[in-house]
């Protein structure tokens, strides 16, 4: 295993990661630890399939840490198999971030960033500390880096979490912005936004209706999306953080997928999903574009074979890594441990389930 930066990362000291744990605070929490007991939050990022989970429960137990999930379906009740939730018999420390909300309702990285910096607060206020687990870029971002949604966004996330499963005058303006994209067609719609907002409209090809719906929600809300996108455009924390990212190479990335997948569908996914539909989420936005369960409703609705839908969910899973790729790559900030030999390695035979993962750990306590 090796790491691309010029020193090993110990993660028992924040100057020991090229971190000052002053200066990377642009802002503090309410009530917060004082920062001279805090010490740096970690993440561990990267595609799906890495061993995020695993190392991140480990390394929790060597540091007295508890768990925040950064991924935006393992939100959801029921969908656990399928989002790669670890069972709740494999969490050898406290977890948040799971379970949060049913499949219908529409989870944003706005009620995330509010639900994250809370759990933030109250596990330092018990002394103990934080490791964020998770694949969703914006996720994460949103809770860990200097970026507030504006107050109309913030304020429609707050009456969606009041309205209970009943969204329908939540999604109405959404409804009525797709029908306008469909009766004006991609490009004249595009041209209506340039009209109302020019900055946000040259961000924005197109033919991409659904980014463009969006910007026009954000209009109404008293902002736009490019105000909203250049808070993501550079990459200042919100906390003192150490952001490590697990690599592999594509083989391997494409052979850890093929069993994962395979796995799932071992453990009972295609029954998760027929539970979904039973409990009447089979027609919910959440439930219709998560991978796995999409190609399962698929075959559950005859226009597929198993066989088939298992080959999609490998191929949507293959594309849905290079989007997380992408995303991670862009910051700097993330210290990129290769672990495919360590994998390699596991897969041979040659290492105990014990023997991987101390290997997997030992980087964050080299000196």
């Amino acid at each position: 295993m090796t790491v691309d930066t010029a020193k090993p990362i110990p993660v028992t000291n924040v100057c020991h990661a090229g971190l000052d744990p002053v200066s990377t605070v642009s802002a503090a929490p309410s009530n917060p630890v004082p920062a001279c007991h805090q010490q740096p939050i970690i993440a561990i990022v990267g595609a799906t399939a890495t061993g995020k989970s695993r190392l991140a429960d480990l390394l929790a137990v060597k540091l007295d840490a508890e768990i925040i999930s950064a991924d935006s379906m393992q939100v959801y009740r029921g969908m656990d198999i399928g989002t790669a939730k670890t069972p709740v018999a494999e969490r050898s420390v406290s977890y948040h971030g799971l379970d949060l909300v049913d499949p219908d309702f529409r989870y944003t990285a706005a009620l995330y960033q509010r639900m994250a910096r809370a759990q933030i607060a109250e596990i330092q206020q018990r002394g103990r500390r934080v490791i964020f687990c998770g694949g969703t870029g914006l996720y994460l971002r949103a809770a860990l880096d200097d970026f507030e949604f504006d107050q109309g966004f913030d304020s429609s996330c707050q009456a969606e979490c009041q309205a209970g499963p009943d969204h329908t005058s939540a999604l109405e303006p959404r409804v009525q912005l797709q029908q306008q994209a469909d009766a004006l067609g991609p490009e004249a719609f595009h041209t209506l936004l340039s009209e109302h907002d020019p900055e946000s409209a040259a961000l924005i090809h197109p033919n991409n209706v659904r980014r463009v719906i969006r910007a026009f929600e954000l209009l109404g809300q008293g902002s736009s999306y490019a105000k909203q996108s250049g808070g993501f455009s550079s990459f200042q924390s919100f906390y003192p953080v150490i952001l490590v990212g697990l690599h592999l190479e594509r083989d391997m990335l494409y052979q850890m997928i093929e069993q994962r997948v395979d796995a799932m569908l071992e453990a009972g996914l295609l029954g998760e999903v027929e539970a979904l539909v039973e409990q009447g989420f089979a027609q919910s936005l959440t439930a219709m574009q998560a991978i796995g369960y999409k190609e399962l409703l698929l075959h559950l609705e005859g226009q597929i074979s198993l066989t088939e839908a298992a080959e999609q969910i490998k191929q949507a899973t293959r594309r849905y890594a290079k989007r997380q790729i992408s995303w991670f790559k862009r910051d700097p900030r993330i210290k990129w441990l290769d672990i495919t030999d360590l994998h390699k390695q596991g897969q041979a035979g040659k290492l105990t389930s014990e023997e991987f993962g101390e290997q997997l750990t030992a980087p964050f306590f080299l000196r």
